[in-house]
């Protein structure tokens, strides 16, 4: 089939797990292709637990936010930059290269960050990693794509997407097994390694691509791989099907000027609406959540990095089974009106964030001269000493934001919302503040609405994974013509990844600048924008074959009662 992946459903995949026993080499290929998927996930995943402990070692990344958004972000411009280079390494040495090349570049970005001697060096690590993740996010789902059966491609392509959630998912889980080990984050990181070598090995075993072989005019290796693949009955209709797909696609490769795509009514809206959606997707925080979960647990006002590893498993979790109900609803529901209930509930999940937030703020702990004058005045926060002298009331946030000094919020044993002590924040100070089985806080404040936060932060991935984490990428195979399938698909690929870096490399700034409750506030505004923007310019495509989205497009068909049946153009 040509223009897309098939969407799959679920007899595709009680299909596809029929495939175990009566082809067990198609699966092979596709859980092969996949563990690319499973590295890409792990790697965006791992480095939000790894924070917390980084900044143990080298206390510069703990001190500045600039730091800790260069190591998260640096991936995501090396992953800009992956993109970009797999795309023409994918048509010039073929899928199972890239794929290969990806391994190479993980294991090198894993040992560099697992014996990284200073900060510097962690963003060179990071960097190699993103170059990974950008070739993986291109070559494991069309490898998985041009390898399998057109009845259960969907369904296998789908494989992709869950294990990157799941890597997401076990990279929680990684993080949370080498708290306690010496050398913490350093075997978070480097642990990436081992996928990396056995996806090298078995993709050594296996063929490449049959359809980039029948490109490339290597027709009798691609029967080959193919006999393997289809059942008797469907090998020779299987072959037509290639050889005229390509040879249209041969046809359509000629060069496409931007200008021509914007002269084109049907391309430019599309462009419009999945880029818009790409946008939006990235723009109302879902990175931030996956990128810093643990940092905004710790902001709700849980210190123990520990709890903040655990509680976060909780989004990382329902990310991985929303990425499983997205294939139920997106046929089911319809993806406009999906992106519309989802960004709804998105709203309301951040606007519970801002309110929770905010009462943190406004009810934060006083600090307490007494309570200071239990530790050695030498590690009382200056700023406060002043603030004191002068009479001025000090509380938590006050504290854990002094300007010329970085201090530390020493709770009060028992009760953690009474008064506490403000002290320079150092691996010394906090050592003496544990003592009196006291919890240590930097970067949130103790708070009884803590656990709000936590409900509000499990409904966000609730509302968005099925719908927002879905529609724009389903979108995006849909909308544009065949001949501009390519390059708008990558226009808006880059759209996604650059959205991403913007988003990731602000967050902790927006955070210490104005708080967490006015930074989710943005988020929830972004939002509300967004579920206007999806009225306005995005079109229904459930049920419109391909051909007919382009004439759609071409009336500018705006449909605000999107709950209402909307015929086909064929229809009218």
């Amino acid at each position: 089939m040509e223009g897309g992946v098939p969407e799959a459903d679920m007899s595709a995949f009680r299909e596809c797990l029929s495939l175990s026993w009566k082809n067990p080499y198609v699966l092979r290929l596709a859980f092969s292709a996949g563990i690319g998927g499973l590295l890409f996930g792990y790697d965006t995943g791992v480095i939000s637990g790894a924070l917390l402990y980084i900044g143990d070692e080298f206390p510069a990344v703990e001190r500045k936010t600039w730091l800790q958004e260069a190591i998260v972000s640096t991936a995501i411009a090396g992953a800009i930059i992956g993109a970009a280079i797999g795309g023409w390494i994918n048509d010039r040495f073929g899928r199972k290269v890239s794929i290969i090349v990806a391994d190479a570049l993980f294991l090198i970005g894993s040992i560099i960050l697992a014996a990284a001697p200073n900060p510097a060096t962690l963003i060179v690590g990071r960097v190699f990693v993103g170059l990974g993740v950008g070739m993986a996010s291109m070559a494991s789902p069309l490898y998985i794509s041009e390898a399998s059966p057109t009845r259960v491609r969907g369904a296998l392509v789908s494989l992709n997407s869950f294990l990157i959630t799941g890597g997401q998912f076990l990279s929680y889980l990684i993080n949370l097994a080498f708290t306690k080990a010496p050398g913490t984050w350093r075997w978070m990181l480097g642990v990436a390694a081992a996928p990396a070598v056995i996806q090298i090995v078995l993709m050594l075993s296996l063929p490449e691509s049959p359809r980039w072989l029948y490109r490339k005019g290597k027709e009798e290796e691609a029967k080959v791989i193919l006999k393997k693949i289809y059942e008797v009955e469907d090998y020779d209709n299987e072959i037509q099907a290639l050889k005229e797909s390509v040879e249209m696609e041969l046809k359509e490769t000629e060069k496409i000027s931007i200008m021509q795509l914007l002269k084109t009514t049907s391309v430019r809206r599309g462009l419009y609406a999945g880029c818009g959606l790409a946008f939006f997707q990235q723009f109302v925080g879902i990175n931030t959540v996956m990128y810093y979960s643990p940092s905004i647990v710790q902001l709700a006002g849980f210190a123990s990095k520990r709890t903040a590893l655990l509680l976060s498993l909780i989004t990382s979790g329902l990310n991985a089974i929303g990425s499983i109900l997205s294939i139920y609803f997106i046929d089911k529901t319809g993806r406009k009106k999906l992106a519309l209930i989802s960004l709804t509930g998105v709203v309301l999940s951040l606007t519970l964030l801002t309110v929770t937030f905010r009462e943190s703020e406004i009810h934060a702990p006083m600090v307490s001269v007494i309570e200071s004058s239990h530790f050695n005045n030498t590690n009382t926060c200056p700023e406060f000493k002043t603030a004191a002298m002068n009479n001025h009331n000090w509380n938590c946030m006050k504290c854990i934001r002094a300007e010329s000094t970085t201090c530390g919020f020493c709770a009060a044993p028992g009760d953690m919302t009474k008064p506490g002590a403000c002290l320079i924040s150092n691996k010394n100070t906090e050592d003496i503040c544990g003592v009196d089985h006291r919890a240590w806080y930097t970067k949130g404040c103790p708070s009884n609405f803590g656990w709000i936060a936590i409900i509000a932060l499990a409904l966000y991935i609730i509302f968005f994974s099925p719908g927002m984490g879905t529609v724009p990428w389903v979108v995006n195979s849909e909308i544009y013509p065949l001949r501009y399938r390519g390059i708008c698909g990558g226009i808006a690929s880059t759209t996604v990844w650059v959205s991403n870096l913007v988003v990731s490399q602000s967050f902790l700034t927006l955070t210490v600048a104005i708080g967490p409750a006015w930074t989710f506030m943005i988020f929830a505004i972004i939002a509300i924008v967004a579920i206007f923007f999806v009225i306005i310019f995005v079109p229904e495509t459930k049920g419109v074959p391909m051909e007919e989205v382009e004439s759609m497009l071409e009336k500018r068909f705006v449909q605000i009662k999107f709950w209402k049946k909307r015929d086909s153009p064929s229809e009218k």
